[in-house]
């Protein structure tokens, strides 16, 4: 197998684990919330007709009967339902409500109950939430960098970034006026904050940098979707080296510590970078330290400025080597149920600043809503469960909140109908609630149209 041949299959392998893990997660928090809906209609003696995973249109790939319910998988990979009889859903089925009203139906129910049933697969995403944060917290504790465990600052790895005025070795201090604790909190702060300035700290001296509003806007533009905009800034120590690479052929080996080439010091890869681009196509003396003793390697760099190979930036090697700190919180299985609570509210008010964000025509971040290749790609290429079940966590909360907004088609939407009922006394016609129905899915098709089409084909960004 030639490099381009095995490099096509280490593609396609890494595409087929993120996307087995993304319908994984996707099937969990849909059961999970179709569950909500179910458990309340059989709790008020609803019958549910219908609970499947995926859509079924035309036929199903696996459906039995129990009792009054068809269970089943559906072949389109969208979402789930359950279908309760006497309700006006997605299944738009005009016979059934055509007919007098029984007992059994939705719609016979007491809009207290009714309420309850449609907010009941919300409430079991935010359960499902807060109960794999609780257990992530438990298994994996709380890893965070401090910002003052950055002994050399960071390094800028987004090109817009340094456009914008930041250096490699900058100390960031605040945004906006708040305080940076945490190295991982640094890109939503930037991202989230709207435009705003930067507080920092370059070579003893405080400075400002101004940030554009219209920053993730850029940064989608340039198919930046998910931007590592900063690293850690440490010296280099060689991690992986493929045996074809210049670097493997000239001896360079694992934990091999960069120090200069040709005689100029190079301790950091910012300027490791630029001096083997000052040296396209030639052959330059690379100094390294290996086990306390000093070694000077004849390597010859590319015609793209590279030499070949992968420089180590696992935090927990980092860490346990000293250049950068890393806090760990461990939480007992008691204490890790608050601390999760903690953190689903945490990532519900920055998803919820995101969506603000998207909404904003100033911000631009609009260009970069994506649907599931986006979704997809936040997975890793293999499959690490601490990660899988942070992402679930995430998917649960985001469908809950999207869930809840008063549109129609959505939970959200039969809930505003409902509470209407309560304070006026007056129950919606059937009509209305078929038309709202109607112009939900309509307005939720486009929306599922766009952000796929948005993935694929850059519609946003006017393409």
């Amino acid at each position: 197998m030639n490099n381009t041949s095995l490099l096509l299959a280490i593609d396609w392998a890494n595409a087929g684990t993120k996307a087995a893990q993304l319908i994984l997660s996707l099937s969990l928090i849909v059961i999970v919330h179709e569950f909500g809906h179910f458990l309340p209609s059989k709790l008020f003696k609803c019958r549910v007709e219908k609970f499947f995973l995926f859509f079924d249109p035309w036929f199903a790939l696996v459906k039995k009967k129990i009792g009054d319910t068809v269970y089943g998988i559906g072949w389109l990979p969208l979402g789930g339902y359950v279908k309760i009889a006497g309700m006006v859903d997605e299944s738009m089925d005009k016979e059934q409500m055509n007919q007098p009203p029984q007992p059994w139906e939705f719609r016979s129910k007491p809009a207290w109950q009714r309420l309850i049933i449609m907010v009941g697969g919300v409430t079991m995403n935010i359960l499902l939430a807060f109960f794999i944060y609780a257990m992530i917290l438990y298994a994996w504790g709380q890893k965070k960098v401090p910002m003052d465990g950055l002994t050399y600052g960071v390094e800028v790895s987004d090109s817009l970034m340094y456009h914008i005025g930041f250096r490699d070795g900058d100390k960031i201090v605040s945004v906006n006026g708040s305080p940076v604790d945490y190295f991982d909190d640094l890109p939503k702060k930037i991202l989230l904050g709207g435009g705003g300035h930067v507080d920092i700290i370059r070579d003893g001296v405080h400075e400002t940098i101004d940030l554009p509003e219209a920053l993730i806007g850029k940064l989608v533009e340039r198919k930046k979707n998910s931007p590592v905009l900063f690293l850690p800034r440490v010296p280099i120590y060689a991690d992986i080296i493929p045996d074809s690479t210049n670097a493997y052929k000239a001896g360079l080996r694992h934990m091999d510590q960069i120090t200069s080439v040709d005689g100029i010091s190079t301790p950091f890869y910012d300027e490791l970078r630029k001096a083997l681009r000052a040296h396209k196509g030639q052959q330059v003396d690379l100094t390294v330290e290996r086990k306390g003793a000093v070694d000077t390697l004849h390597v010859l760099v590319t015609e793209e400025g590279t030499i070949g190979f992968y420089r180590l930036l696992d935090f927990q090697s980092l860490d346990s080597m000293k250049l950068i700190r890393i806090e760990k919180t461990d939480y007992g299985f008691f204490a890790s149920f608050p601390a999760g609570v903690h953190l689903a509210i945490e990532t519900l008010s920055n998803y919820i600043d995101q969506f603000k964000k998207i909404l904003s025509p100033k911000t631009e971040a609009y260009k970069g809503v994506g649907g599931f290749k986006s979704m997809g790609s936040i997975f890793p290429s293999m499959w690490d469960w601490q990660s899988f079940w942070t992402i679930t966590a995430f998917f649960s909360i985001a469908l809950a909140f999207m869930n809840i907004l008063p549109i129609p088609a959505l939970d959200g939407g039969h809930v505003l109908f409902t509470l209407l009922e309560m304070i006026t006394g007056r129950k919606p016609s059937q009509k209305l609630l078929e038309y709202a129905q109607i112009v939900g899915m309509v307005l939720l098709l486009g929306l599922m149209i766009y952000v796929n089409g948005n993935d694929w084909f850059g519609w946003g960004k006017g393409k």
